[in-house]
């Protein structure tokens, strides 16, 4: 039927404001995606030794350029790739749990997540020696034990996802002693690796370490792209999303696994970098405005603070900082902020 008088023009003003919305959503994420494009080019030519954009590009296509061949395809390309795969999935994973259990304290790095996946390659790392691919499955299933366990503890008599910050912050403390008891252990060389890398670090990275990173994220993140529209309706409530035709615990379950794999495999190769899971989706919610899916953003601002911070650590001091150090500075006050301005909105934990 044709919309009576009243009607019509509330329609065309909801269908406007919805084309408004997407619009911007797109420009900015285009804006966010040239910015980490910029960062991305510019760790590729700063350094000790300076490369313009024809050096990095002849190299990056597989050319042969004398001295930048080796520096910029063994050394830069792959820290920069491991920091931008990183930051993307330390960001997506974050926004997700963020999302379902509508609270922006609810980063992996804050309800145990990141603690079980550390607690596991630490272990391996001081007490079997391993390293490479072996850690990266030891810290995948860590985290996923460590998240099914924080799951089910926090179902009793339904989901409540207050209850199951609680929780995760408790099994964090747990681990994060697990941690402290296994390098009270290592002998001197197993204990420097392992600092390195709890700090959160690009140090070191090679193509070899990159790889199970690289392959897990192009696996994963389409499974989770594909679950955008059910995301944000998680973000109405259960029974809102079942209303809507979502099926609330196959979505849940299906974001919760793809989450923590790539969180699993982004701290196995580059360690727990601090943060960046937690502030990553509320900058992105900020940037691009309510109302549309923060997963491609949120990956995008995560890889922007990686590869920023890297940039700084490197750079900006007298003395080389791991990037971990440089987003913990930047994630530490946003956190008491947040903080204090639930405390003031009357919000509980």
């Amino acid at each position: 039927p044709t919309p009576g008088p009243a009607t019509g023009p509330a329609v065309a003003t909801v269908v406007a404001g919805r084309r408004a919305r997407t619009r911007r959503h797109l420009v900015l994420t285009l804006v966010l995606a040239t910015s980490v494009l910029v960062l991305l080019a510019l760790s590729l030519m700063v350094g000790r030794t300076f490369y313009g954009p024809g050096e990095v590009m002849r190299v990056v296509l597989g050319h042969q350029v004398p001295g930048a061949s080796f520096t910029v395809g063994e050394l830069r390309l792959p820290r920069a790739t491991m920091g931008l795969l990183s930051g993307s999935a330390f960001g997506m994973a974050g926004v997700t749990f963020q999302t379902m259990l509508r609270n922006p304290l609810a980063s992996p790095d804050v309800i145990g997540i990141s603690a079980g996946a550390s607690a596991a390659a630490v272990f391996g790392i001081v007490m079997l020696s391993l390293n490479g691919t072996a850690v990266s499955l030891l810290a995948l299933g860590g985290a996923l034990v460590t998240a099914a366990a924080i799951y089910l503890l926090s179902n009793r008599g339904g989901f409540a996802g207050t209850r199951l910050i609680l929780i995760g912050i408790g099994v964090a403390s747990m681990l994060n002693s697990v941690v402290t008891y296994v390098l009270s252990r290592a002998a001197a060389w197993d204990l420097q690796a392992a600092m390195q890398w709890l700090t959160g670090s690009l140090n070191g990275a090679t193509w070899q370490s990159v790889a199970p990173l690289a392959g897990s994220w192009v696996v994963l993140t389409p499974l989770m792209l594909g679950q955008g529209r059910s995301l944000e309706a998680l973000r109405l409530g259960d029974e809102s999303a079942t209303s809507l035709g979502v099926s609330v615990t196959r979505s849940r379950v299906v974001l919760i696994t793809c989450a923590v794999a790539l969180l699993a495999f982004a701290t196995a190769a580059s360690g727990p970098i601090a943060f960046v899971a937690f502030m990553a989706g509320p900058i992105a919610a900020r940037i691009v405005g309510p109302g549309t899916s923060l997963l491609v953003p949120a990956g995008l601002v995560g890889a922007l603070l990686v590869l920023g911070s890297d940039l700084v650590g490197q750079f900006a001091f007298d003395t080389r900082y791991p990037v971990g150090v440089i987003t913990g500075v930047l994630g530490a006050p946003y956190l008491v902020y947040l903080l204090i301005r639930t405390n003031k909105a009357g919000g509980s934990l």
